[in-house]
């Protein structure tokens, strides 16, 4: 049976190394984008597929306050 943290785990892990590849801040880490482009996309509609859900996630991050969780997965990241 898989665990369904899991599947969260590893949309963090990925938030914090996926770049943005288009629009206004086309090459920036998606943990980057600011609130408010974020919630732009809200309004306007994420993109499909998997950005989109990644969009939509750290949105739910940005707006609860819950940025930092993503700080260790980064460093571990940028150490490798």
């Amino acid at each position: 049976m898989t665990d369904p943290n899991d599947a969260f785990r590893a949309d963090l892990a990925k938030l914090a190394t996926a770049i943005m590849p288009f629009g206004k801040f086309k090459g920036r880490a998606i943990a980057d984008l600011p609130g408010n482009y974020l919630a732009w996309f809200a309004r306007e509609g994420f993109p499909p597929g998997e950005l989109g859900r990644l969009l939509a996630i750290m949105l739910e991050l940005d707006h609860n306050g819950l940025r930092r969780l993503l700080d260790p997965l980064r460093k571990a990241s940028s150490s490798r």
